[in-house]
């Protein structure tokens, strides 16, 4: 099993979010996570799970992370709740980290069961949006287990207004297929 954190942060403050939307809208930010995440499995909280465009995102499989035993997902066959996270310690399969910072921040200071061997690191240049409306979410205790316990192993990748890196846990064996696959979903997207 490999599990994978993608997410991408306003740079200097770590901002991934302004209430329950994110404060800039990059189109090739969301065709990268689309590459990356189309046909594996993903891990969502309740909220970033709420906020995909009709509660799905074709050719995944999506696990929602909830403190709600009644919640129903939208999708039975594809979709389902999970009421705790060591669920995901001994799961088996490929797992995509989505978020929110909640979710982030569980996985990336659960232990190393839980840590996410592979970060993709999409680094937001550019301005926060006048209009969003609520309370900044960030995830600077992330950052700070990335800094602290990854290494960087691919070059930096600029587009839009975007800086992706590619980072793995230190001392860790990383599955060379999933890496490749995330590299060359990256690099298709500067064409």
């Amino acid at each position: 099993m490999t599990k994978v954190a993608i997410w991408c942060r306003h740079t200097g403050d770590n901002i991934i979010g302004i209430g329950a939307a994110i404060p800039w809208h990059v189109k090739s930010d969301f065709q990268r996570f689309r590459r990356i995440t189309e046909g594996q499995t993903l891990v969502a909280g309740q909220k970033t799970y709420e906020s995909f465009p009709g509660r799905t995102l074709p050719n995944r499989k999506i696990f929602v992370l909830t403190d709600d035993a009644g919640y129903e997902v939208a999708d039975e066959k594809n979709h389902t709740a999970v009421h705790d996270i060591k669920f995901f310690k001994d799961y088996e399969g490929d797992l995509y980290i989505a978020g929110g910072a909640t979710i982030y921040r569980l996985f990336m200071t659960g232990g190393g069961k839980l840590m996410p061997e592979i970060v993709v690191d999409c680094v937001y240049n550019g301005e926060i949006a006048s209009e969003a409306v609520g309370l900044p979410v960030d995830i600077t205790p992330c950052i700070d287990v990335l800094d602290a316990k990854y290494r960087q192993i691919s070059a930096d990748y600029e587009q839009d207004g975007i800086t992706v890196r590619v980072l793995v846990r230190r001392g860790e064996f990383v599955d060379q297929n999933v890496l490749k696959r995330i590299v060359k979903a990256i690099e298709e997207g500067l064409n």
